[in-house]
């Protein structure tokens, strides 16, 4: 499948889809059947729930095919930015806990949310990010 992107406008939030990474663990559709109906077009109604909803919905996509912008205007006050945890996983990966923007080798910039594994061993072949190449080579860290 092509890098498909569809934003969809919720108000306070853009929810955005990347149908390539998605593993249809349903997730979205169990926490709100309301908003994500897959049998129908458009599948994603997301004026039948709020943003805290959707947020909250939307950091459980365990693929990462959903996720969200803040749509903040340029009279509004910005919220707090909420911390970032890093935690190193004894032989395996660098978990960082909360939003970041990584900027690839080659330049190019994406923002990831929730929680992101980045290699510490070398041995990925999705570098920066964890692919378990680890548990290949024995990683001891």
């Amino acid at each position: 499948m092509k890098d498909i992107t569809k934003r969809y406008d919720a108000g306070d939030i853009t929810i955005v889809w990347q149908p390539a990474k998605c593993i249809h663990a349903g997730e979205c559709v169990k926490a709100l059947p309301n908003v994500y109906k897959p049998n129908e077009k458009p599948w994603l109604s997301p004026e039948n729930a709020n943003a805290d909803e959707l947020r909250a919905q939307i950091k459980l996509c365990p693929s990462g095919a959903l996720s969200f912008e803040e749509n903040i205007s340029e009279n509004a006050t910005k919220n707090p930015v909420e911390y970032t945890k890093i935690q190193v996983r004894p032989n395996g990966p660098l978990l960082c806990h909360g939003s970041v923007e990584v900027t690839n080798s080659n330049g190019e910039v994406e923002m990831k949310e929730n929680i992101t594994a980045f290699c510490r061993c070398g041995a990925s072949q999705n570098k920066p990010y964890c692919d378990g190449g680890h548990n290949k080579i024995g990683f001891e860290g």
